[in-house]
Formats: C-alpha cells, structure tokens, sequence
C-alpha cells in the first residue's frame, strides 16, 4: 500500500484530491495539510511514500516544502501541483528534487497514476514543462566553447559507458522498464545503474539527472548529442 499525504490551502481543492487518491485501493491517505509548514510536520508524523503539494501556498510554500522534505525525508517523493504548466516556479521545484508535476486540472485517473509512478520511481514531467526545463536552463546556463561540446563535469566523466546510456535513457524519460527494453537488461541491473548514477552525481531523482544531463550539453531539446 502506497501512503500518500496531500497539501493544498483550497480547502475544496485539498479535500477533492484526497478524495480522489484515497478511492484507488492501492492508495492511503494518510493526511492532508494546508500549509507547507503543517505538510512538514505530516511528514514526519506519517512517512508517506508520495506527497502531492501545491506550489503557493502560505507560511511555507510548496518549494520550500520540497527542498526541505527532499533534505529531510529521502524517503519521500514529491509531486508538484500547478495551475500553469509554464509557471515560474516549477523549474526551481524540480530542482530542488520534486519527482514531477501535475496541472490542478488534472483527471482522477492520470492524478492517481500519476502517485503511482511517483511512487514507482518514475519521472513525471509534462511536454511542455521539459521544453520549459530546457529553455531555463540554457539560459541559466554558459554557452558550449566554440567549435562545438560543452564539457561534461568531472563527476559526469567517471560515469561508465553503461551508465552514461541509462542517463540518457533516463533523460529522454523512459521508465526502467523501458530502458531495460532498449538496453536488453533487467530490470533491477536497470535500477542499479540509475542508484549508482545518482551517487556520483550527487542528485537526489530522476529529475535532476535530467537537469544534470541538459547543464552538461549532453542532451539537447530532449535528444542525445552524437
């Protein structure tokens, strides 16, 4: 059974996402809050598997709800909940290691699909979020030397070749399950490389290693450099 907690300060809002997530069998809520301070302490309280949070919301807002569950409860995903799908501010939740986003207007189905892959380890970004994500960072970002590729970082060199397939893999936002298709290993091999990937990059999920791909020029407009 997969724990869930939920934050909102729409109380309609909070009450009908609740209400959607805990209808699916394989899904608990094991609490609701709405502020990102009372979500912390939820937090702390229950160990959800999945917490969907808002982005604004007052005392503690979603971002830094996230960059402090990330910090303080490994164990937890989060899941961002945006009005906009270009607004300001997922790129900074993203990068403070939220596992993906979600538009408010979301159906029950994909919302609870959505906590599932969460859950699963999986990558939820939107279309337009990852064209978001590329834009931001390529202007956050130094331009490559002249006479073509940027240079990767150190720790993106110790990668073994293997690994540097997974990230791409991973970057194009393939699932295990698909990237051992493509690669034609198993599942747990997969999820070892992606483990393995994350502690020498120092990145906390999927998304940032995504990030981490992007900043260092080895993927661009979501294809791998050749």
């Amino acid at each position: 059974m997969t724990r869930v907690v939920v934050a909102d300060d729409q109380p309609v809002v909070l009450e009908g996402f609740a209400a959607m997530l805990g209808a699916a069998p394989d899904l608990d809520v094991v609490g609701t809050a709405p502020d990102g301070e009372r979500l912390l302490g939820l937090v702390g309280r229950t160990k959800p598997h999945v917490a969907v949070v808002d982005v604004r919301m007052p005392v503690l807002d979603g971002i830094a709800a996230t960059t402090r569950i990330v910090a303080e409860h490994p164990e937890t995903r989060v899941l961002i909940l945006t009005t906009f799908d270009l607004d300001e501010y997922v790129y900074d939740a993203l990068h403070a290691g939220a596992s993906g986003f979600l538009l408010k207007d979301v159906t029950a189905a994909r919302l609870v699909e959505g906590v599932r892959a969460v859950a699963d380890g999986s990558m939820l970004l939107g279309p337009n979020v990852t064209r978001r994500l590329v834009q931001d960072v390529a202007a956050r970002s130094q331009p490559p030397a002249a006479g073509g590729d940027a240079t990767p970082s150190a720790a993106l060199a110790d990668l073994t070749p293997r690994e540097t397939e997974v990230l791409l893999a991973v970057a194009r936002g393939l699932s295990n399950a698909e990237i051992a298709g493509e690669l034609f290993i198993g599942e747990e091999t997969v999820k070892s490389h992606v483990s393995e990937v994350l502690r020498k990059l120092g990145c906390r999920g999927r998304v940032q290693l995504v990030i981490a791909a992007y900043e260092a020029g080895l993927v661009r407009d979501g294809a791998a450099r050749r």
